[in-house]
């Protein structure tokens, strides 16, 4: 089954190469650049296996949401805990 994968990211290293970010989204299936840091890809991985794919080309102090509104799941890395926190409480209500 393919998933729409909204993707979003923010990179905090100054001078950091969005390319490898930019390459390991395009990989996951047909993509549409919504925003600078925002995307739509039409995917067959899991929003928890697109994140690690792209998870490998960042920093450890950046920040990545992917969301799966196929199925309803999201997955992030280095959100600030209020934020996650947040969103794990809303998701299903």
């Amino acid at each position: 089954m393919a998933n729409n994968l909204f993707i979003s990211y923010d990179l905090f290293t100054p001078g950091k190469d969005y390319s490898k970010v930019i390459e390991a989204i395009k990989a996951l299936g047909s993509w549409a650049k919504i925003h600078k840091s925002v995307w739509y890809v039409k995917s067959s991985l899991s929003c928890e296996q697109a994140a690690k794919n792209i998870w490998a080309s960042m920093d450890f102090n950046d920040s990545l949401i992917v969301i799966d509104s196929t199925t309803n799941n999201a997955y992030w890395y280095n959100l600030p805990d209020a934020v996650s926190k947040h969103i794990q409480e809303q998701w299903y209500k």
